[in-house]
């Protein structure tokens, strides 16, 4: 976890910024997990018609890597201009 997220909370007992820290990883955690599950639940109802076969075809392949991308550029996307945003730097679109 990045110790500046802390830098507010000098005055806690030590003890207490250990438990912040564990929260705010577990929260990092929880956040990373749902943003791969609305990825794969995302891509694989867009991309995958039926279940022919145990693998996906070329299409299917073709349309869940595309569909990845986008929604990996786009969540970093959010994550930079939220950290603009955050730092009062916000950048004209």
């Amino acid at each position: 976890m990045d110790k500046s997220m802390l830098g507010d909370l000098d005055n806690l007992p030590e003890e207490d910024k250990m438990r912040m820290a564990v929260m705010v990883d577990q929260l990092q955690v929880r956040d990373s997990l749902r943003m791969y599950n609305n990825l794969v639940e995302r891509c694989f109802t867009d991309c995958v018609e039926t279940f022919r076969r145990k693998t996906l075809d070329k299409q299917e392949e073709s349309c869940v890597k595309r569909c990845a991308e986008k929604f990996l550029k786009h969540s970093m996307r959010v994550g930079m201009r939220f950290a603009e945003l955050n730092q009062g730097v916000a950048t004209p679109d």
